[in-house]
């Protein structure tokens, strides 16, 4: 199955009394984007009052994604994977995506998940993600 980067805005229940408008990004795994709109819908059902829309829905071209118990929110790596054949040194960038605290805990966490591969780390961002939502085999 592939990742579908989807945004949604709907109304949600902010504090007090009072529904706001929110505008979010998930991070949803499965076959296509009609299937990843319902799954994303009936996973954040309970908090939607009023309309919901869905603005844009894309594939996501991650090499691998790293959750990390107890981050609070997702950052998006860029690595340079290198990569020797025949003497001759090919360097690739890819992204990936890491669940951690803070961006020093996001750079420890993929130096551990990426330490058996030849690479290197070239950015670490915060990302818009709110959740990754993977399928349920």
């Amino acid at each position: 199955m592939l990742f579908y980067e989807i945004k949604v805005n709907y109304q949600r229940q902010t504090g007090e009394d009072n529904p706001g408008n929110v505008k979010e990004t998930y991070l949803v795994e499965g076959i296509n984007c009609a299937d990843v709109e319902n799954r994303l819908m009936e996973d954040i059902k309970p908090f939607i009052f009023g309309e919901c829309e869905v603005p844009s829905c894309k594939k996501a071209q991650f090499f691998d994604i790293f959750p990390c118990e107890g981050g609070e929110y997702w950052y998006k790596g860029r690595v340079e994977m290198i990569t020797i054949d025949n003497d001759k040194e090919t360097r690739r960038a890819v992204s990936v995506l890491v669940q951690a605290s803070n961006v020093e805990d996001a750079i420890q966490a993929l130096k551990n998940f990426l330490g058996t591969y030849d690479c290197e780390i070239i950015s670490v961002a915060k990302s818009p993600i709110m959740d990754v939502i993977r399928a349920v085999n």
